[in-house]
């Protein structure tokens, strides 16, 4: 007759103390958590696109993000993701044409942009653009509210705002 494994928890339990509770908590990661272990550190918008290969060489050519995922098949590209620092953004072919904010018919009043995005240094990060001929959709300039920015339309009219709020 062949011996029983203990389940999972029971040994967890077994070995570093504790309920089956508490051993669950660990294997998901709750119990104890820190305010920085739940902050949300990032999020990446899903943008309805025309043609994916043209999407990704756009942010990857013009605004120097890296292509991390195309595909799902070499000749069949209609999912891409792209990533700058922090920053992640979803390209998508899903058969209708895009609709950025700045073309949507709106009741109450107008949503400029797509996505805001966080830099520190948004002169540096203007002039880097400028020189590999990103047309600006609003140049850098202050805000009425303190912060810097500028603004660029992506190859199918999204618009991302580059700056900070202070």
């Amino acid at each position: 007759m062949a011996l029983l494994a203990a389940p999972p928890a029971r040994r967890d339990r077994d070995r570093e103390g504790g309920t089956a509770e508490d051993a669950e908590d660990r294997e998901s990661g709750e119990g104890n958590m820190t305010d920085d272990e739940l902050e949300i550190s990032s999020i990446a918008p899903l943008f309805v696109v025309r043609n994916v290969p043209t999407a990704l060489a756009f942010y990857r050519d013009r605004l120097g993000f890296e292509i991390t995922f195309q595909g799902p098949e070499p000749d069949d590209i209609f999912f891409g993701i792209v990533r700058r620092g922090a920053a992640t953004i979803m390209l998508k072919h899903i058969g209708v044409d895009p609709m950025p904010n700045y073309t949507r018919d709106v009741g109450k009043g107008w949503a400029w942009l797509d996505a805001y995005l966080y830099v520190r240094q948004p002169d540096a990060l203007a002039a880097e653009f400028s020189s590999h001929d990103v047309e600006f959709f609003q140049p850098l300039k202050d805000g009425d509210d303190g912060g810097r920015g500028f603004a660029v339309k992506d190859a199918d009219g999204y618009v991302l705002y580059f700056g900070h709020p202070d």
